[in-house]
């Protein structure tokens, strides 16, 4: 327990210290974000600033991770797959930035990339004798998928990387609300490990997610101490890619494929809103919402970005509170 919390501290500690000089560095080197031109207007002030500011939460992470971790296959294979979406992210924000525009890696291309990612996983995942079945809390029963579970661990690690991704469109939105995620997650790791004790089984593995989780959560808000409003740097796709990889390993790897739902709920409200948009303007040449994603919407009906930012972070906390509860009341079957 000392090691999560010493963990996440250095974790965040790392990214404050580091913070103004990396800011620095990339607006000596001109690393700034590139704004589409048909969005919102207000943000065409954002034209400049700083981005893959992913990078200082993967550094931060990865340091108290590889020095207080047991390095168990759990957490080395979140671990990893959080460093390959970064690193996809990074090719993307990459690419923006030498072409010098707001499009970056073709979609087919980072499609391939994360199903590369996938497979590694369902190696993993298959030499630890996972079951190909999802439990579901309320109804307290598993759903046998057999071959076609390895089919929804891309649609987890896809989803969760491109839903967060979408979610960062305003200061401090996605990297707060991912945040409360890896809270949940964390919480989950320690529960998972302290029942394991108490059956005998003392899983090492779910305290070393713990940790992980810590790490992340540390970087994470010592990168939202400069991407709040108005931000200093932005993410990009390094981070949201990154930390949305990072989401779908966790739900993986603790076989809470269903809660992943809920812990990720703001970002699959945010991936649905474009899905909804796309298909009701192509279908019926009509737009639902004002602009997807969403939290555009609410732009465009003129509220402030700080209004958005805290009324979605109100709505992940009750979700991921309703998915701690579940997994707290059907915990030993989780563990189990």
């Amino acid at each position: 327990m000392v090691r999560v919390l010493v963990a996440g501290i250095l974790a965040m500690v790392i990214a404050i210290v580091a913070g103004p000089k990396f800011i620095e560095f990339l607006r000596r080197n001109e690393f700034g974000q590139h704004i589409r031109e048909d969005g919102p207007q207000g943000h065409s002030a954002k034209q400049g600033t700083p981005t893959m500011g992913g990078l200082l939460i993967m550094v931060s992470m990865a340091i108290p991770f590889l020095i207080f971790s047991y390095r168990t296959i759990e957490a080395l294979t979140v671990f990893a797959v959080t460093l390959g979406c970064a690193a996809i992210g990074f090719v993307d924000d990459w690419t923006k930035l030498t072409r010098r525009r707001s499009l970056g890696l073709a979609g087919r291309w980072k499609l391939a990339l994360l199903a590369l990612i996938t497979a590694l996983v369902a190696l993993v995942v298959y030499d630890r004798g996972f079951a190909t079945s999802v439990y579901m809390p309320l109804l307290d029963v598993d759903v046998s998928l057999s071959w076609a579970w390895y089919g929804l661990l891309f649609l987890m690690i896809a989803g969760a990387a491109n839903g967060v991704n979408l979610t960062d469109g305003l200061d401090g939105l996605a990297s707060g609300t991912v945040t409360i995620s890896l809270f949940t997650y964390t919480a989950i790791g320690v529960v998972a490990w302290i029942v394991s004790k108490r059956l005998g089984l003392e899983n090492v593995g779910q305290l070393d997610l713990a940790i992980l989780g810590a790490c992340l959560i540390g970087g994470s808000i010592g990168f939202l101490w400069y991407n709040a409003f108005p931000a200093q740097v932005f993410m990009g796709d390094t981070g949201s890619m990154g930390l949305g990889g990072a989401l779908a390993a966790f739900a993986i790897m603790t076989k809470t494929e269903i809660l992943l739902l809920l812990i990720g709920g703001v970002f699959l409200i945010e991936a649905l809103s474009v899905i909804v948009q796309v298909v009701s303007y192509k279908r019926f040449g009509r737009r639902v919402f004002l602009m997807a994603p969403i939290h555009h919407h609410f732009e465009m009906k003129a509220w402030s970005e700080a209004r958005i930012m805290v009324r979605f972070w109100i709505v992940a906390l009750i979700l991921c509170a309703c998915a701690f509860v579940l997994y707290y009341r059907y915990q030993e079957h989780f563990v189990s």
